[in-house]
């Protein structure tokens, strides 16, 4: 799966996608015309809205038929004058914005036509497993989903369903906002008993980084370590590398030919801004990070059964991807997947900067020591706070700023906690230095415990989780 941002990829060609939009407004009238099937034109019309958001990101203006787009000046930036102009630009390989707050959430979920997950959803959640929803539920940090609700109609039925998530292994140092996904999906996978694929992407770090074959699958064994360090049960979890697995795996590279057929080059110009320039390699690998939403693709867990659903915990500027499968599924006889997505991690320095493994004050890294995440935090930690204690104490700080409050939002499990800190920070009573201290104390220990379960990960247990086998499950 694509890392939080590197900025390599633009967005597409304004013009590019209004043709692009265009052809599939032919399409959705041509199946509505001839009466086709509702999933088929379902689909359509999603592919449809899935493309007018990328035309909205990259030109910071609504689609309008009769209206083609303004040509930029030469050499500008389409989706970063998207962001001057105040709009988010978020896709696979880029996310901006100019808000120190971070990207607005609410807006993006309005563009890319997911649903909120709203205090009802997190209810029934807590109904269906009789567990205490998880703090990345309860505090908004997954607040995004794609048909949740048939996933709990499904469970609640005693009808199957796994868990797929993945890595860019663009290097061998991750960092705590990369744990994100994984500590959710674990805490998933224990409240639901169900099994879970995770798909390491050294064939997409191969096509896009300068990486050679061997060190794009060397970081995949690495981060497969920081990974499986996360507490995965090894009889219920499958970690594979694309440049390993789709060698050995008929059922698997089949799925992918299928998808293959059913996109067109222009489809993926206009979701993922591949140019012609792009290489042929980047252009079909969306299928591959599509192939693992469907059961069959793994024939040692499923055997040949396609019913079985899946459910895809992963950031937010991953859908484009999934907004792919889902227009795939029903063509090819499939159920679509469903899809839980997170907010970005912000960077120490703001949620308006990007972290980089390539800076490592960008962020706290699963590697560092104790002392070295006590001067980060202390030195780069953007603060909330006012010039002098004198004024802080009289106006208070500014927690939605806050990267040390953020970075607690994530990470503190206590609610009342977290709440007491966000009061006396407001008010002024805590000054910036006493909420690093909250923070460096809540990171330290993470960090350390982290760093001690990886240790006992030997390359003979990584071995097992990467070996295609049955996995452990309840249902029939």
């Amino acid at each position: 799966m694509a890392d939080v941002p590197n900025g390599e990829q633009g967005c597409g060609s304004p013009l590019e996608l209004f043709k692009n939009i265009a052809a599939q407004g032919e399409l959705v009238r041509a199946l509505k015309a001839r009466n086709a099937a509702k999933n088929e034109i379902d689909s359509a019309v999603e592919m449809l809205l899935s493309l007018k958001m990328s035309y909205k990101a990259a030109t910071g203006e609504d689609y309008k038929a009769d209206c083609p787009p303004r040509d930029p000046a030469p050499g500008s930036d389409s989706g970063l004058d998207a962001t001057e102009a105040g709009e988010d630009f978020v896709d696979p390989w880029t996310v901006q914005t100019s808000s120190a707050k971070g990207i607005d959430y609410d807006k993006l979920i309005v563009r890319f036509g997911s649903s909120k997950i709203d205090k009802e959803l997190i209810n029934r959640i807590e109904r269906a497993t009789g567990q205490r929803p998880h703090r990345f539920l309860r505090r908004g940090i997954f607040f995004s989903h794609r048909d949740m609700h048939q996933i709990l109609d499904a469970y609640e039925n005693k009808k199957p369903f796994y868990l797929y998530t993945g890595r860019g292994p663009s290097s061998e140092a991750m960092h705590v906002g990369h744990l994100i996904p994984f500590i959710f999906t674990k805490w998933l996978q224990d409240v639901f008993n169900v099994p879970l694929v995770i798909q390491m992407t050294d064939d997409e770090k191969y096509l896009w980084k300068d990486l050679t074959l061997d060190q794009a699958y060397g970081y995949a064994v690495e981060n497969a370590k920081d990974i499986i360090a996360c507490g995965f049960d090894i009889k219920k979890t499958f970690i594979f590398s694309d440049l390993d697995y789709m060698g050995m795996s008929p059922g698997f590279y089949k799925n992918v030919v299928k998808i293959q057929k059913h996109v067109t080059f222009n489809q993926v110009k206009g979701i993922f801004g591949f140019t012609d320039s792009d290489c042929i390699g980047k252009i079909s690998f969306p299928a591959i990070q599509a192939a693992p939403s469907f059961s069959n693709s793994f024939p040692q867990i499923f055997r040949d059964r396609t019913d079985v659903q899946c459910l895809i915990p992963c950031a937010i500027d991953q859908d484009p991807y999934f907004r792919m499968t889902r227009d795939v599924a029903p063509r090819i006889g499939y159920p679509k997947p469903a899809l839980l997505h997170s907010t970005f991690f912000p960077a120490l320095q703001g949620a308006q900067t990007k972290m980089s493994a390539s800076d490592p004050n960008s962020s706290i890294f699963l590697t560092d020591t104790a002392k070295q995440i006590k001067t980060k935090v202390n030195k780069h930690a953007f603060s909330g706070g006012r010039d002098t204690t004198e004024e802080h104490r009289q106006f208070g700080g500014n927690c939605d700023v806050d990267v040390s409050f953020m970075y607690l939002t994530f990470f503190l499990e206590d609610d009342d906690r977290l709440e007491q800190i966000r009061k006396d920070y407001t008010s002024g009573a805590m000054l910036t230095g006493e909420l690093k201290k909250e923070l460096i104390e809540v990171l330290q220990p993470l960090i350390a415990e982290h760093q001690a379960r990886r240790k006992e990960v030997t390359d003979e247990i990584v071995k097992e989780f990467m070996t295609p086998r049955k996995l452990s499950y309840d249902f029939e």
